[in-house]
């Protein structure tokens, strides 16, 4: 349910009026941006790339579609894209956080990749987007930070085109309870420690891993993707379920 605007929502175990969230996670993501690449590669020891490929590869794309690539950041996923629609298809790079999006234009840029791609700052509870506009739409690591999460679903419903594919990629909960003592051992120990050596930002990365555990598990993230009115909702879990992808298509 859609979270009323009085009320509190959580930024990562933390309880902080609903209002404020939004503002509070784009400070985190100004303060990683500049380093968010080489955390990435350094956090999952460059394992997002098989991911992320794993979600195009799902996604059926093919020449001449509109694709939106929600909370797009630095872009890993739009170059993908980019490359799969071609001259005659068109990807939309939106994020709310504009030192994310200003890294990732110029990230694309240096590529070459930038006729068939553009760039809009947007929030994903309420999409600036004409209804049945994209035959496409993929978020990566980004709806967990999403305050509600209900609302934007029920948003990326509204500008995907009939016929069309939505796809989640997002951390989850791992399926073995061995792999999930040893990742919270390296989410709450490793990865606080490896934000303040090489990002020298301590708190955000400790945010970040409590936002992974915050998150609706792969059941949950499911059932909200069916009453947003997603059909043949399905979802693969990926390196032991510390990541899934969810699809769902609008009919």
């Amino acid at each position: 349910m859609s979270e009323p605007s009085n009320s509190t929502t959580h930024f990562g175990f933390k309880s902080v009026p609903a209002e404020q969230k939004v503002a509070m996670v784009a400070d985190v993501f100004h303060s990683v941006a500049a380093k968010y690449d080489i955390m990435n590669d350094v956090m999952s020891m460059g394992i997002h790339r098989l991911w992320k490929r794993f979600t195009i590869d799902c996604s059926g794309v093919r020449p001449g579609q509109q694709v939106l690539d929600l909370a797009g950041g630095t872009g890993d996923i739009t170059a993908l894209f980019s490359k799969r629609v071609g001259p005659s298809g068109k990807v939309v790079l939106a994020d709310i956080n504009e030192s994310m999006l200003n890294v990732g234009r110029d990230k694309l840029r240096d590529l070459g990749l930038i006729n068939n791609i553009e760039f809009v700052q947007a929030n994903a509870e309420a999409l600036p987007f004409a209804d049945n506009s994209f035959d496409i739409i993929s978020i990566g690591f980004g709806l967990r930070n999403v305050t509600d999460k209900d609302a934007a679903l029920r948003s990326m419903f509204r500008v995907l085109k009939p016929g069309g594919r939505l796809l989640v990629l997002e951390f989850s909960k791992p399926t073995h309870d061995w792999l999930s003592k040893a990742y919270d051992l390296y989410s709450f120990r490793l990865l606080p420690f490896m934000g303040q050596l090489i990002a020298n930002d301590k708190e955000s990365y400790q945010y970040l891993a409590e936002s992974i555990r915050m998150h609706p598990d792969q059941e949950t993230l499911k059932d909200m993707m069916v009453t947003a009115g997603f059909a043949e909702v399905s979802y693969h879990n990926l390196t032991g379920g510390i990541v899934a992808l969810h699809r769902g298509y609008k009919f």
